[in-house]
């Protein structure tokens, strides 16, 4: 079945090159995506989730000594507590020893896990330099994205249907394409404010990125993300929020810095804003 796909792939490729058709203005390198066989966390995009696949193996390695430990601990009391070779039962009740050391020791591994766990969860929870900041809102079933500093426009995201999808952004796994994509440039830190509409909560989540907000109705909920790379990342509602909550995918388009400033300019015009410099001339005492 992949081995179909690649091919079915280069062969469209092949054909678009041969006979000189363009891809779609839109399309972009395609990188935060579930692929075929996957297994483990995606490949990580920002440092959170680095730190979030690092206690992922940290945690790994402790509980699969701890399940060995066990397993071995079984394994003797079977052979050495076998009926053919204790005919008579012991009458130990307690060893003060042991009962100090099963209560010392799962307190130990508790607190080497809980370090790294606060130290992550207060990492990923506030931006102390962010140079950009996007307002989230989850409203049944689509999402929204406010940029304050950047004018304080407003864009939606819904999704597309397959028809729309196919013709305009096929290089988009189905489900997963959106009229418009939550904009940010790479390398920058970005400040992530959630909140949510009407009656019902939802889930920010963009699993290569680590991060998932439960955005709330009256309350806000904050985050950050630093992207490395150019390209489009996806995500999807992660809070079972009703109807058409399986519908509510999460696109991201990183771009560069010049491209993100222009894609600001394009939209702050279309929503009628003045640019900074016409607001401070008109608003500027006439010369006298």
């Amino acid at each position: 079945m992949v081995v179909k796909r690649v091919l079915g792939v280069l062969g469209l490729l092949a054909a678009m090159a041969g006979f000189g058709i363009a891809a779609p203005a839109q399309a972009q390198k395609v990188i935060g995506v579930p692929h075929d066989w996957q297994l483990n966390f995606p490949p990580p995009y920002t440092p959170i989730m680095e730190r979030v696949e690092s206690l992922h193996d940290l945690l790994l390695v402790i509980i699969t000594l701890i399940c060995v430990f066990v397993l071995l601990l079984l394994v003797y009391a079977v052979w050495r507590f076998h009926a053919g070779r204790n005919p008579t039962p012991t009458t130990v009740t307690h060893n003060t020893l042991l009962e100090i050391a099963w209560t010392i020791i799962p307190i130990l591994i508790l607190v080497v896990i809980a370090i790294p766990s606060f130290r992550l969860l207060y990492y990923s929870d506030k931006a102390t330099d962010a140079a950009l900041t996007v307002k989230v809102t989850g409203h049944q079933w689509y999402w929204s994205y406010n940029y304050p500093d950047q004018g304080d426009f407003t864009i939606e995201s819904r999704m597309l249907s397959e028809a729309d999808r196919a013709k305009t952004k096929p290089q988009v796994p189905r489900l997963l394409a959106v009229d418009e994509e939550m904009v940010i440039p790479a390398n920058t830190v970005v400040r992530i404010i959630g909140t949510a509409e009407g009656g019902s909560m939802h889930g920010w989540t963009v699993p290569g990125f680590g991060i998932k907000k439960t955005v709330i109705p009256g309350r806000l909920n904050e985050g950050w993300i630093s992207v490395k790379e150019e390209g489009l990342y996806f995500g999807q509602c992660s809070q079972i929020c009703g109807q058409n909550h399986s519908f509510m995918p999460i696109g991201i388009r990183v771009v560069s810095k010049a491209d993100f400033d222009k894609w600001v300019a394009d939209k702050k015009k279309a929503a009628g804003l003045a640019p900074a410099t016409d607001v401070a001339s008109a608003t500027a005492p006439a010369n006298r």
